[in-house]
């Protein structure tokens, strides 16, 4: 190349690494230079990819079914093969093979590099989670008790990871290359990346960010033998239950497992991030509308809907995910299933209707309110943006942003390769519900409806994923839908919303994935193969490890005859299973229709659709207020979606944190924030994670505990037990 054309293109460079993300925190986190020479694609890629993926899979969801479930991210396993790579590295022969033609390779490339980092936590991202058809297996094999053999299982645990790439591929457009659509989880593994690999110049007085993070994650690995084993109440101290043992209004006050969790708060990282992920990565504006939610359901809401007995909620206890009969007792659903599999009419009849306590009841109404509110949020705030983005895609405006005109570098993924991988799973999932039909219970047009919610909502629930990092969830909808229109079938109602509802949870999951790599800038279509890649080995490793626990664990799940202290309850499948009795079993006309009692709660419908157009007329009316338009609704009515299984400390807990990371760091020092916030978030991710593994392959496997008060529970004993008068429930005061 001639000086002159160095010269223009060191310049264009230079121009371009000086040009502003639209997004603050983006354009304090992810570099604005790339290196095109870089390998990505290399045997330590796959060797190290693939033993992560399997190795995350396994002990995700081996921890699935315990009763404090752990879930250990990719940031695990992308700290853990930094030394494995380097290693590789240095003592891998560099010799090429098939030189000269279109297999030449090596096993070693050169120096270990970010590149072929980001690819390998690909991998290990798909092993990060779990996945959620695991929940049908649970619930059928062990809940009901029913007969399922693996090839149905199997194939509904592929088909459902899987066809999130056909929407994932559809909407990538809307949701990847636009800057504002900046998925701030993304840029704690960003941070990371940098910290492992770019070599910093120690800023005087302080650390550089790696060794900050071998700090951090060193003193989270030593801390958590405290609440990990030693002194478990550190998990949640709910100090007001200890003024009065006795008074079960006290106790429901300060519960933070069973109670409004008034003080309650958690000095553990697992219980902090467990369910809403890591406060540290959620933009302040977000957390402020989870704490506003909280706030007025646990605080306002359930204590007016408990204390004035809406739907006898006396009778129940104040927070629950469990089913009861009208007398508080907890409803045997297996009396009520008949051999078909369906609803025995006359057991039902005879046993009485299904109850809910309030606040599970009052969830699903916010999961109705928070569906329509989501669909008018968006056509309100984000119509103009979305109608602007079609446009761009179809040949119109090309304004992009730093990241996206990097990219354009590396060729695109075609979008005929999503559409066949589309196209072959709704064709394998119709032929898998058709044969298997009285397995799975699910019809042709039951497959169709499902993608049809599905691709949907992956728009307009992405929009508010990519800019919040928070993720309203389709589970409720599609119970609904299903559960009307094929009622009595609880397989068939669960089937439907794994298609219907993970689907597209999978697909932002794609697209987050995506993003990821559009930050990287990793090749668009080595990212997509070792998605695809990754994901398979990921099913095939949970698929497999469930179906030994379930054959190597006595009774796992259930609580009927587990012992109170079993870590195998199983919380999360007990509440899909609950769902399943609900919309499935049961159905929402004898709940929540005309022959139920609760028929009041579809009123948070038309809730949820007014909601976000108060808030637009306000802004509207006063424009100059910036703060109205932050008000996010859907963002505000979802926030307690999680409970149950999560409970008030979870959220107590986590929006403390949140406060001090996203307010009073970044606001008042904002250089602090930008080179350690995402990094502290990753080393205490990553030394729990660490820790928790270690503990229990050593202790916990051999039932190794420590009795003493500290490892009693929070001391809440009463907090579970209802106040109507005349009910009866062991170990509970009773009411006269």
């Amino acid at each position: 190349m001639a000086a002159a054309e160095i010269s223009q293109v060191d310049q264009v460079t230079k121009d371009w690494e000086d040009e502003e993300c639209v997004i603050k925190q983006v354009d304090l986190t992810v570099p604005k230079t790339d290196d095109t020479t870089i390998p990505v694609v290399t045997f330590r890629m796959w060797v190290l990819g693939i033993l992560s993926c399997v190795v995350l899979s396994f002990v995700n969801q081996f921890f699935w079914y315990r009763t404090q479930p752990l879930m250990v991210t990719a940031i695990s396993a992308q700290i853990a093969v930094v030394p494995l790579g380097h290693l590789m590295a240095r003592t891998l022969p560099d010799r090429v093979f098939f030189k000269g033609t279109i297999f030449e390779f090596t096993l070693n490339p050169g120096p270990f590099n970010m590149k072929e980092h980001v690819l390998i936590t690909i991998f290990a991202n798909s092993g990060a989670g779990t996945v959620y058809a695991t929940h049908i297996l649970t619930a059928v094999k062990l809940l009901y008790k029913r007969k399922l053999t693996f090839l149905p299982a199997f194939l509904v645990m592929l088909t459902t990871q899987v066809l999130g790439f056909g929407w994932a591929g559809i909407f990538r457009k809307y949701l990847v290359e636009p800057g504002e659509m900046w998925w701030p989880n993304n840029l704690v593994q960003v941070s990371l990346f940098r910290a492992l690999h770019e070599k910093e110049k120690r800023p005087k007085g302080a650390m550089t960010r790696n060794q900050f993070f071998l700090l951090v994650l060193l003193s989270s690995f030593a801390y958590y033998v405290l609440p990990g084993y030693l002194f478990s109440m550190l998990t949640t101290i709910s100090w007001v239950c200890w003024f009065a043992p006795k008074s079960v209004l006290v106790q429901q006050l300060g519960s933070g497992m069973q109670g409004l969790g008034i003080g309650s708060v958690g000095f553990d990282w697992s219980t902090i991030s467990a369910y809403l992920g890591s406060p540290l990565a959620s933009p302040w504006f977000a957390t402020a509308n989870v704490a506003v939610g909280f706030f007025l359901v646990m605080y306002v809401m359930t204590p007016l809907c408990y204390w004035l007995n809406t739907y006898k909620a006396k009778n129940f206890p104040i927070y629950s995910k469990e089913l009861f009969k009208s007398n508080g007792e907890e409803y045997d659903i297996l009396t009520i299933v008949n051999s078909n599999f369906h609803l025995d009419r006359d057991a039902y009849a005879k046993n009485g209707p299904v109850h809910l306590s309030t606040f599970f009841a009052m969830t699903y109404g916010l999961g109705f309110a928070t569906l329509s509110a989501t669909l008018v949020h968006i056509i309100l705030f984000s119509g103009r943006d979305l109608w602007t983005q079609t446009r761009r895609a179809f040949g119109g405006s090309k304004k992009i942003d730093i990241h996206t005109k990097l990219m354009q570098k590396y060729k695109s993924v075609p979008m005929w390769w999503f559409l066949i991988i589309l196209v072959v799973n709704i064709a394998a999932i119709i032929f898998a519900c058709q044969y298997y039909n009285e397995s799975l219970q699910l019809p042709w047009w039951g497959v169709l409806l499902a993608c049809g919610i599905a691709v949907f909502f992956t728009l307009p629930i992405g929009v508010i994923n990519a800019t919040t990092n928070q993720q309203p969830g389709l589970n409720i909808i599609t119970e609904y839908v299903i559960g009307y229109m094929y009622p009595e079938r609880p397989v068939a109602n669960m089937c439907f919303k794994v298609y219907g509802y993970i689907s597209m949870a999978q697909a932002l999951s794609f697209l987050s994935d995506f993003k990821l790599g559009h930050y990287m800038k990793i090749p668009p279509r080595a990212m997509f193969m070792a998605q695809v890649v990754g994901t398979v080995i990921a099913v095939v490793a949970y698929t497999l490890t469930a179906w030994l626990l379930m054959g190597a664990v006595t009774h796992l799940c259930d609580t009927n005859v587990l012992p109170r202290d079993s870590p195998w309850t199983c919380p999360m499948d007990r509440v899909f299973y609950d769902a399943s009795v609900i919309w499935g079993l049961v159905g929402p006309r004898r709940i929540f229709g005309d022959l139920g009692e609760y028929g009041n709660v579809n009123w948070f419908f038309l809730g949820g659709a007014l909601a976000p157009l108060l808030v637009w007329l306000a802004h509207k009316a006063f424009p100059k207020q910036e703060w109205i338009r932050l008000i996010h609704m859907p963002v505000l009515l979802g926030s307690t979606a999680l409970m149950p299984p999560a409970s008030a400390v979870n959220y107590t807990s986590w929006i403390f944190l949140g406060f001090l990371s996203g307010f009073v760091v970044f606001r008042y020092r904002p250089e602090l924030w930008k080179r350690y916030n995402y990094v502290l978030s990753g080393g205490l991710d990553a030394g729990t994670a660490f820790m928790t593994v270690l503990l229990f392959v050593v202790l916990g496997s051999q039932n190794i505990g420590v009795e003493w008060w500290g490892n009693n529970g929070e001391g809440c004993p009463i907090a579970s037990c209802p106040t109507a008068r005349g009910i009866i429930v062991d170990g509970c005061p009773v009411v006269t």
